[in-house]
């Protein structure tokens, strides 16, 4: 059994670099697990690289197998998926979903594991964290058959909420975004696309997730009366500006925050994060969300791709990690 792995470190904000780690021996309830694919979420953790999480929020931000702590050194993640080596006959040798960063391999608790169902190819597995948001989002949202809903916001987070939502039944769902390229993902999910001064109002719910002031003042514009906004941004340390003056209290409009870090209201007393998981899961054997993954790199160039998906420079929603 192997005793060593890599992992991707945040060395300082901007900086990562490759660190040899030793792994524990497992015990007899956990699982030793040889990575396939992780993925980098864009958005949050371009925010973590950058050292953009504000002191009051570094121990909610902790991803569930972080070490070391913000600004950094740090090692953070959160989408993996690999192979069971080791571990209870029923898992053994089973492609397993993992909370867990970009390292390697890795000892959890095998409850820590969930095994990705047959018709899931692991590489679009990766996917199922951030899946996992939009399930909950939509839990928070409680959409209607019929609803009129916009998505503002095309980002990794944004575009598996319109996928979510493609499945809802006589609803009218457009993703509205500034970058035309998302219109080929919309087109993947078969939902409707437009820009921000282009898409259609009237809207009975408006998810937001572009994590810009203009953004969460479009979606309210898209409002109809008694609409809500449901607010998924990531703000980090930033202060942001809500329009509540004009139409907000006329139309009697809501914004409401929904945030992964525990299960919608609506469903806490019934589900359990390994249920949401689950579903996330199941949701991903649709072929559509390969349009999510917008690259890929082998790990051991992760320390000089991460500066440029954090800056900008290379464009992504997920991009895919191989090993």
């Amino acid at each position: 059994m192997e005793r060593e792995a890599r992992a991707f470190w945040i060395r300082s904000p901007g900086e990562g670099e490759v660190r040899y780690v030793a792994l524990p021996a497992p015990g007899p309830d956990d699982v030793l697990v040889r990575t396939l694919f992780s993925g980098v979420s864009r958005g949050t953790e371009a925010l973590v690289f950058r050292g953009g999480v504000p002191p009051s929020q570094h121990a909610i931000m902790r991803a569930p197998f972080q070490d070391g702590g913000f600004p950094g050194p740090v090692k953070y993640g959160y989408l993996n998926v690999g192979e069971v080596e080791h571990g209870p006959p029923d898992l053994l040798g089973r492609t397993v979903f993992c909370l867990y960063p970009h390292q390697t391999r890795y000892v959890v608790p095998a409850g820590a594991v969930t095994p990705v169902p047959d018709g899931v190819p692991p590489e679009r597995a990766v996917l199922a964290g951030t899946v996992e948001t939009a399930v909950n989002a939509l839990w928070d949202a409680a959409p209607l058959v019929g609803d009129r809903i916009a998505v503002v916001g095309g980002g990794m987070v944004g575009c598996s909420v319109a996928g979510v939502l493609a499945g809802f039944p006589g609803c009218r769902v457009q993703l509205v975004d500034t970058d035309p390229s998302r219109a080929d993902v919309a087109r993947a999910f078969g939902v409707g696309f437009a820009r921000p001064e282009d898409a259609d109002d009237g809207c009975d719910i408006v998810v937001h997730a572009s994590a810009t002031e203009a953004g969460l003042a479009r979606s309210l514009e898209l409002l109809a009366p008694d609409g809500e906004v449901v607010e998924l941004s990531w703000y980090g340390d930033r202060q942001v500006s809500v329009p509540l003056g004009e139409f907000f209290h006329s139309r009697r409009l809501t914004v409401r925050s929904s945030q992964v870090g525990a299960v919608a209201p609506a469903r806490r007393s019934r589900r359990t994060f390994a249920d949401r998981l689950a579903v996330a899961l199941r949701l991903l054997a649709d072929p559509a969300f390969d349009a999510l993954i917008t690259g890929e790199t082998g790990f051991a160039d992760l320390p000089r791709v991460m500066p440029r998906l954090a800056s900008g420079e290379l464009p992504a929603l997920c991009h895919r990690i191989t090993y």
